[in-house]
């Protein structure tokens, strides 16, 4: 006897339909699945065999056969095992109720529970999109199902309760998307613990109401790390699509908390500086979204910058251009979504008190450069500004005076960030960091006296195209938050030198070659 079952399958972030037909027939008694399997969905057979005698259902002595339609693309994960129990137990007559326009996903274990699996979002909007009215995912999944509108999710525990579903006798209940976010454990930070770098705050608020990227320089026990960790609750609150973008990489990957299935906070991500390239960028047999991936509309600090590997950083220049990354292997291409802040923190040098005002460097002239050579010229042009990160003195450590929270410098970022939203509305753009050069001029406008601070600095320091169009974006950033809508000279001036610290570390490793 012959059926077929509606499922779904994954490649990276694009699903697609997934046929799966069924053939009990005359033949040598055998269990077959063709379709391009990997071993996870041939491995399917055995635990649907043991299921199915969880269930003392006999299988006949006959030649089972299961296609995995389209034939010809590659089928990997354990998400057909669902629809492959369904159609075989269909085959053999067990079940009498229509299958039309029902989809099913999920793991069937060896007792008969459905386990959750990864993906499950993106190819929930497959199935929105394709009309297909009933979806059956894992129990586990089913939150995160529901996230997406205008599609009828049940959660199946069991096989058994699954029947039970379709034969009508127990009906299972359809799964209610929940929008409340678990509260992270642990202790939360703030802007308030931290002590003094009025200025260095300052620069950070630039950076989060214009999306900018940053590095900041300085010595060990300066902040560096401090700042940086607190920069995301200054970040204003993801949107929708931003919401949905950021945990379709994450369903993929695994990475979903059940009670709480759509990430509505920006993801902060900080990979060890001991990371490969296939770890930050993504990759393997069957590419998976690398830290810049999983970084996507949210924060990725890589602290102890010149530690990394040089050509393990430089991977990241395209992607930091196009906020996309293109991996290709011998089992397709994939394109993963990476548009993310950049924050990076580094000594000076290898003692890391190179220029500080009381301690003695003890690095040798080659040592400091072969440390900052570390960090390439094209990479360090990509950080929109470069600030340097003094030690705190005494008495602001010890001032009893609170400082700043997080929660007031977020209302002024929020406030820079609406400026922004009109001005870019249907445009695609979120922010003064994605501002296309070519728009420059039509979202930049200057007085005079700005134009030619900038002229100055670019003829003074030797600036690229790359440097005036960052300068630009930092300076209209500043401009919103002082609610102009020009740029003015001081606001040029200041760009100018929240950005000039790479090019002065740039111009001391030419020096010393």
């Amino acid at each position: 006897m012959y059926s077929k079952i509606s499922s779904l399958g994954l490649f990276g972030l694009n699903a697609f339909h997934v046929d799966v037909e069924v053939d009990v027939g005359r033949g040598m008694p055998r269990f077959e699945i063709v379709g391009l399997p990997d071993a996870s969905v041939r491995e399917s057979r055995e635990r649907i065999r043991a299921a199915l005698c969880a269930m003392d259902v006999n299988i006949p002595s006959k030649r089972i056969v299961v296609n995995l339609a389209p034939a010809d693309v590659r089928k990997s994960g354990t998400m057909h095992d669902l629809a492959i129990f369904i159609g075989v137990l269909n085959s053999l007559g067990g079940i009498s109720a229509s299958l039309k326009g029902k989809c099913f996903i999920g793991e069937v274990s060896l007792n008969g529970e459905v386990r959750p699996v990864n993906g499950v979002l993106p190819m929930t909007i497959l199935a929105r999109k394709s009309n297909i009215k009933e979806l059956y995912v894992p129990e586990g999944n089913a939150v995160e199902a529901a996230a997406i509108e205008g599609v009828t999710v049940y959660g199946v525990p069991s096989v058994q309760a699954l029947l039970a579903h379709l034969d009508g006798t127990k009906p299972l209940s359809k799964a209610v998307f929940s929008s409340a976010e678990k509260e992270p454990e642990g202790i939360k930070v703030d802007f308030r613990d931290v002590r003094g770098q009025r200025s260095i705050k300052r620069a950070l608020e630039v950076v989060a109401a214009g999306g900018h990227n940053v590095l900041m320089i300085g010595a060990p026990g300066s902040g560096k790390s401090m700042l940086a960790k607190r920069l995301p609750t200054i970040l204003p609150e993801m949107t929708m699509e931003e919401s949905l973008e950021t945990t379709n990489v994450y369903s993929i990957s695994g990475m979903l908390d059940p009670r709480s299935p759509l990430m509505t906070r920006r993801p902060f991500r900080s990979p060890h500086h001991t990371i490969s390239g296939v770890g930050l960028v993504g990759g393997g047999a069957v590419p998976h979204p690398g830290e810049i991936s999983l970084a996507h509309n949210g924060l990725l600090f890589l602290d102890e910058l010149a530690e990394f590997d040089r050509r393990t950083l430089d991977i990241m220049r395209q992607p930091l251009e196009d906020h996309v990354v293109t991996i290709t292997r011998a089992s397709g291409t994939i394109t993963y979504p990476c548009r993310f802040m950049l924050v990076g923190a580094m000594n000076p040098c290898p003692c890391g008190y190179y220029g500080h005002p009381k301690k003695k460097c003890t690095c040798a002239p080659q040592q400091v450069q072969k440390y900052l050579s570390k960090i390439s010229g094209p990479l360090m042009e990509r950080f929109d500004l470069c600030l340097e990160i003094e030690p705190v003195e005494f008495d602001e450590l010890s001032d009893a005076k609170v400082p700043e929270s997080s929660a007031e410098i977020r209302e002024r970022v929020r406030a820079a960030r609406a400026v922004q939203a009109r001005r870019f509305r249907g445009t695609g753009i979120t922010c003064n960091a994605q501002i296309p050069d070519g728009q420059l001029q039509k979202y930049c406008p200057m007085t005079p006296q700005a134009s030619e601070v900038i002229q100055n600095a670019f003829d003074r320091l030797g600036l690229s195209a790359r440097n005036y169009s960052r300068i630009l974006k930092v300076a209209r950033t500043i401009a919103d938050m002082a609610c102009s809508e020009t740029i003015e000279r001081n606001h040029a001036a200041a760009a100018i030198q929240y950005s000039s610290l790479s090019w002065d570390f740039g111009a001391a490793k030419s020096e010393k070659k």
